[in-house]
């Protein structure tokens, strides 16, 4: 008698064309750490140091009504709201010419200025909106302006030194400040 053994046989499917995939994950914390940002600068020259601007005195006219600047243009980039304020660095030109000894020449009493554009967001001062004396005290221009990068704004300057005095040049450092409150 033949004895017939039975094969059990175990067979694994898998579906022909799927294929099994092996997966695993990791993930990173990221943290962005902002600080409070803000530069000013003049458009012309690309930096915090504008071009000289000259305003020549050459007759009469001159003298009596004064003579203007063109517009000098600012922009501030800032991450926050902030103001602008500016100020003559003395309260009395530098002079250089042939006269001695040196005349003094107050910068409030024949230096004034305007802001002829704003595109910052914020309010001209009511002071700034015609020609008003520059000091060498800090003066706010534009308060409460809007954060950005690309905040705009353009100041003229006006002399009046009437007839005064001698000739030579009569030169001061006009400071723009533009500060996050």
């Amino acid at each position: 008698m033949k004895k017939i053994i039975g094969v059990s046989l175990i067979l694994s499917c898998f579906s022909l064309g799927a294929k099994a995939q092996a997966t695993s994950a990791a993930n990173q914390n990221v943290a962005l750490s902002l600080s409070n940002a803000i530069a000013i600068t003049f458009v012309a020259t690309g930096s915090a140091v504008g071009s000289s601007v000259s305003i020549p005195f050459s007759s009469v006219a001159d003298y009596t009504n004064g003579v203007q600047s063109g517009a000098q243009q600012m922009m501030v980039q800032s991450n926050k709201p902030f103001n602008i304020t500016m100020n003559a660095n003395a309260a009395n030109f530098t002079y250089s010419g042939s006269t001695t000894p040196s005349p003094t020449m107050g910068v409030s009493n024949v230096l004034s200025c305007m802001v002829v554009s704003n595109g910052t967001g914020g309010t001209v001062s009511s002071y700034f909106t015609g020609f008003y004396p520059i000091t060498s005290t800090a003066q706010t221009i534009i308060s409460s302006c809007t954060s950005g990068g690309n905040q705009l704004f353009s100041c003229m300057y006006k002399g009046m030194p009437n007839y005064s005095f001698p000739a030579g040049t009569y030169t001061t450092n006009v400071i723009y400040t533009a500060t996050q409150p």
